[in-house]
């Protein structure tokens, strides 16, 4: 290795020294950069059992840069400000403002022991253990001194030292087989514990990563999953079953998207795109045999909900206009044709309502715990924060005589999974959850408190058209996915998250999520 003149010399010291070598002690006797000698001990390193090295990490004392200015370039300096109030308070010199023509500064020692360049010119002579600690941080205070960490190599003979070395072979070449010039050559040995290079693969989304996370959590609270499948909903089922009056704002156009009469749809069925309205398909061919419905799997009317269950219909229905079970109602005429309107469901309480009606249908009653994680589409405005499709979480507890407590209790258990232990309640209002209120937990980071979830206790007015018994009361909460999302991998934007600003490079390298099961109170907000 002869194109390496400080790996010979190192080998030669090496030699020659009683037990080992210091490699900025040999960068400073050779008059080399210290990380030269580092390269030819890595080299070393590489062929085998040539040399021994052990990584030290010391601690000692640098002059800034500041400390470090050249004196011929201080003396350049207008009126002469370097070390001015130094001089001032330590009285070499003093200030006349009484003279006619300004101030004037006169010398008042004939000589001066700067004790300060002193404590420099030691540092830089590498005797800053000389220093008291008390002069140390004086000189850090005047930001003249530095602590940095130094690491370097004790080098030493290994078992198979010599001072003439030659490359190792990384190959074994079909021309050193059949020359034999591979039983003269020097190879380097197998690590069969190295990894090999990990195959492509597929990488999950943050946002499904955390969604496993709070899955796994309900799951170990012994919840049962809600079949969310349906984007498309009724507004019976998103609004008029939640006991939402039908003028609610929430129904407007600007809040929710409604199907049209006619859509355009792509069937995976029968390749090709069709357009639908109440006379059923126009354009496309499809087999003959196929109907509307088989193609595009919906009815002649994308834009109304023709299967209802009519005698629980018209129970909400006279709950909304006339009132029942202890309620007045909202005293308006209730129409078929609004609850028939489809829509992208805004929230998966649409779902819950569907799941609960199913409990409702079975007799005896039995307790039932669900959740629901999927999406939701909701009119908004796109902002940093905000999407017009989202996430939301949800669990809900039916049970005999469960009240505000349980409700809070099971909210403390399921936030305490998440590594959430400071929780605060607001009472809030909800149009089916009577009481109601608003999580917050503290979160560290920002230093206040912030929402991070809804909660209450369905009201009876929804469940006992239903038909659940009276004694039965549901709690329910949610959250969205994409916040602790958000929090958890250090996304500022929602549009770097979901959309098409989204970066892959992101999805890829993102680690596993792991929410802070264990309550922390320095990590406690990780998830919030």
């Amino acid at each position: 290795m002869g194109d390496n003149p400080v790996l010979e010399l190192l080998l030669r010291r090496l030699e020659a020294a009683d037990g080992g070598l210091d490699s900025a002690e040999l960068a400073t006797q050779l008059g080399v950069e210290h990380q030269a000698v580092v390269g030819a001990v890595k080299s070393l390193q590489a062929l085998g059992e040539v040399i021994e090295a052990e990584l030290r990490s010391t601690k000692c004392w640098e002059l800034t840069a500041e400390a470090s200015l050249p004196r011929a370039w201080c003396k350049q300096l207008p009126s002469g400000k370097v070390g001015f109030s130094k001089a001032m308070s330590n009285k070499w010199i003093r200030v006349d403002k009484s003279a006619s023509e300004g101030p004037r500064v006169f010398r008042v020692v004939g000589s001066i022991e700067d004790e300060v360049q002193r404590r420099l010119q030691l540092v830089q002579a590498g005797q800053a253990e000389k220093l008291a600690e008390k002069e140390r941080n004086e000189l850090r205070k005047g930001k003249l001194l530095t602590e940095v960490i130094l690491k370097t190599y004790w080098v030493s003979k290994g078992r198979g030292f010599s001072t003439s070395v030659s490359k190792q072979e990384a190959e074994l070449s079909p021309e050193m087989i059949s020359s034999g010039s591979w039983r003269d050559r020097s190879f380097k040995p197998y690590n069969f514990s190295a990894r090999g290079v990990l195959p492509d693969s597929g990488h999950l989304h943050p946002l499904l990563k955390v969604r496993s996370q709070f899955r796994q959590i309900f799951l170990e609270m012994g919840f049962t999953e809600m079949p969310t499948d349906n984007f498309i909903e009724s507004s019976f089922w998103n609004f008029d079953a939640l006991f939402q009056p039908q003028q609610h704002p929430a129904r407007d156009q600007h809040d929710t998207f409604f199907l049209r009469d006619r859509v355009s749809l792509y069937s995976p069925v029968y390749p090709g795109t069709y357009s639908v309205d109440q006379a059923g398909l126009e354009i496309g061919n499809p087999p003959a045999s196929a109907s509307a419905s088989q193609v595009l799997g919906l009815k002649s009317n994308p834009a109304e909900a023709l299967q209802l269950p009519m005698d629980y219909v018209q129970r909400v229905k006279r709950t909304h206009s006339q009132g029942g079970y202890g309620s007045q109602g909202y005293k308006y005429p209730w129409r078929l044709e609004e609850a028939r309107k489809n829509l992208l469901r805004t929230h998966t309480t649409a779902a819950s309502a569907r799941a609960l009606y199913r409990l409702a249908q079975k007799k005896p009653f039995t307790p039932a715990k669900y959740f629901s994680i999927d999406r939701v589409f909701r009119n908004e405005t796109l902002d940093a924060t905000h999407l017009a499709e989202f996430h939301q979480i949800e669990g809900v507890i039916a049970d005999h005589g469960l009240t505000l407590g349980h409700l809070m209790g099971v909210l403390r258990e399921f936030f305490t999974k998440l590594g959430i232990t400071q929780l605060r309640f607001k009472p809030a209002y909800n149009p089916y959850t009577e009481p109601s209120m608003e999580v917050f937990s503290y979160h560290q980071g920002l230093k206040k408190w912030v929402e991070v979830g809804n909660s209450g206790v369905f009201r009876p007015e929804m469940l006992l058209p239903m038909g659940l018994p009276e004694n039965v009361s549901v709690i329910a909460w949610g959250l969205s996915l994409e916040r602790p999302t958000m929090i958890k991998y250090g996304i500022s934007n929602i549009r770097e998250l979901v959309g098409h600003k989204v970066d892959l490079q992101m999805v890829y390298d993102s680690p596993v999520c792991r929410l802070d099961t264990e309550p922390r109170s320095s990590k406690m907000q990780e998830a919030a």
